[in-house]
């Protein structure tokens, strides 16, 4: 089960030293253009512990160990108190104070949670902000991504969620879920909770299996990049997606824990052997073997003879507005209905309730004139530009419905559903 060994001729130490320091890897990262946090302050020394203005730092953040590993000594801030100068809270809601962050930054620099016991830094680092699609599976944290990447070539993927065990962290060992992602499609297949399979989020229906993850192939490039940046031949790459930013990279890890094994209900030994040795020359040639090896093949097959792109019945979305804005959501696959439906709060949200045009149609309620915007959307990353219903369906389910007449360039699967909270 331990694939590591096949990785130790392609461990250079320079290379190493990189991943094992998370400030010098982002500095690599940011060199090489990749997607990382804001760092708001280093504390290298106990004086400069004492010295620092804590009332400089913002609502959140997160506070880490430079050299920590596995997670340990990682604390996350999620805003402040209201009423109480100075009083942060944590993912359980328990107050932090100037004095217990200080005493923390005491121990991280003392060496309480650094890899080899030895004096560490400690920094503060930018909280990202959670995903909305991804934001039902959540308990007040962010959720992320670690991709195993072997010679360009990503072998292994995990979705890992917080929990409340986890205090808003996404790691497994205290408490957070794994979930197998299938490297050609980017949509989760087997969850591990404490190291047992499980079908459904703990105290929810919510499936685990069948999500899509947003920006797929955009993180799969990402965690290439990367290990190309750093320069080892075989790295975990744990990757967040930033509902602003989009994924950006948290850590790098040069010994990524063995649990994603059981995610995938697979072996990283097996996986790595069918790719080493093989000659890939850039990191999009990486990606379209990963795919081919370890991804679905029957929807790609099924998209490149159609030409159409695979969805289900429900599915991210980005609404465009005419000045550039973005806006992401949900939206329901609906072949019953003709026309596309916005809600009325979404569209003045963006300014697209201009309305071009009524129609009258036939409902439940007799005739009834409805109103009519043009507005563009991306839906599995292609644009489309419609004339659309205007409704408020703020106590529906799914702010648009996508109707047939803008679904021409897509196969639809009614067994691609992705459970979601009802809002």
């Amino acid at each position: 089960m331990n694939a590591r060994r096949f990785a130790r001729p392609n461990l250079r130490k320079d290379a190493l030293e990189i991943a094992d320091n998370k400030l010098l890897a982002k500095k690599v990262l940011k060199e090489a253009n990749l997607p990382i946090l804001e760092t708001y302050q280093t504390l290298k020394t106990i004086e400069e512990v004492e010295n620092f203005d804590y009332t400089t730092l913002p609502k959140s953040f997160v506070l880490k160990p430079n050299a920590g590993l596995g997670g340990e000594g990682i604390m996350v801030v999620f805003g402040k108190k209201k009423k109480e100068e100075n009083i942060w809270v944590k993912g359980d809601k328990s107050p932090v104070s100037i004095a217990d962050l200080k005493n923390h930054c005491h121990n991280i620099v003392d060496g309480s949670f650094s890899r080899l016991g030895t004096p560490d830094m400690a920094f503060f680092e930018e909280r990202s902000k959670i995903n909305k699609i991804l934001k039902p599976y959540c308990h007040r944290g962010i959720p992320d991504v670690r991709i195993v990447v072997y010679n360009f070539i990503p072998v292994m993927a995990m979705l890992r969620l917080p929990t409340k065990a986890s205090e808003g962290r996404a790691n497994l060992h205290i408490g957070g879920i794994g979930v197998g992602i299938d490297l050609g499609s980017g949509v989760t297949t087997t969850a591990i909770y404490r190291n047992r399979i499980i079908e459904k989020l703990p105290g929810t229906r919510l499936l685990l299996s069948g999500i899509k993850v947003p920006r797929w192939k955009e993180i799969l490039e990402i965690a290439s990049q990367a290990q190309e940046a750093v320069g080892l031949g075989y790295l975990g790459v744990d990757i967040a997606l930033d509902g602003e930013k989009g994924p950006v990279v948290l850590e790098l890890n040069a010994r990524p824990g063995l649990s994603i094994q059981l995610a995938n209900l697979a072996g990283l030994a097996e996986r790595i052997e069918r790719v080493n040795g093989l000659n890939i020359k850039n990191i999009h040639k990486g990606i379209r073997v990963a795919k081919d090896l370890f991804g679905g093949e029957i929807e790609e097959e099924l998209e490149e003879i159609s030409g159409r792109k695979v969805i289900g019945i429900n599915e991210p979305i980005i609404v465009h507005s005419s000045s550039g804005e973005k806006l992401e959501t949900w939206a329901k696959i609906d072949t019953g209905a003709y026309r596309t439906t916005l809600c009325s709060s979404l569209a003045e949200k963006l300014g697209l309730n201009k309305v071009i045009k009524n129609k009258t149609v036939r409902s439940a309620l007799g005739q009834e004139d409805r109103p009519i915007i043009e507005v563009s959307f991306s839906l599995d990353k292609r644009l489309v530009t419609t004339e659309a219903f205007l409704a408020d369906r703020r106590e529906m389910k799914y702010d648009i419905i996508v109707g047939r007449k803008d679904l021409k360039r897509f196969l639809i699967d009614p067994a691609k559903n992705i459970f979601m909270k009802k809002r």
